[in-house]
């Protein structure tokens, strides 16, 4: 692959994980459906959520939780490009959230609920790249205890 090529992929690709934060936390969060492929997976260690139809209701469920204020803090995306329409990645969360007051300016700071990384799978489809796979890896959180 060419260096335009490359530097092609590595920017579609930092895009879909900018729009995941941003439409989780600005009140968007169902269309985060549209970044998966068709039969897309979403993983945590709570839940699985494969295809569209499910990640966008269970994303909605988050949407309608306007009581929440959250910033997902994604940052040193390491992206290994496998192909021209496949590539993998793992990119750093922290993830800052708080229930509170609907329509508050602010809230208050604690420190983060979650810190931890993504790890994708992405692929280039008629419509553009997309997470064909999205898994949640925690390493440290706030309201659990340790094991």
């Amino acid at each position: 692959m060419e260096i335009d090529e490359i530097m092609q992929i590595e920017c579609e690709c930092q895009k879909l994980v900018t729009l995941y934060c941003h439409y989780v936390d600005h009140g968007e969060a169902a269309r985060i459906a549209d970044l998966f492929t068709e039969e897309g997976v979403w993983e945590s260690p709570e839940a699985t959520m494969t295809g569209r139809d499910e990640i966008r209701k269970r994303f909605q469920h988050r949407q309608n939780q306007t009581e929440r204020m959250s910033r997902h803090v994604c940052n040193n995306l390491l992206l290994n490009i496998v192909s021209e329409t496949e590539a993998t990645g793992t990119v750093y969360l922290t993830l800052y959230r708080h229930d509170g007051k609907e329509g508050r300016r602010f809230s208050r700071l604690d420190g983060p609920e979650i810190v931890g990384e993504y790890r994708d799978r992405f692929v280039k489809t008629e419509d553009g790249w997309r997470f064909s796979y999205r898994t949640i890896k925690i390493d440290f959180m706030k309201s659990r205890k340790d094991k």
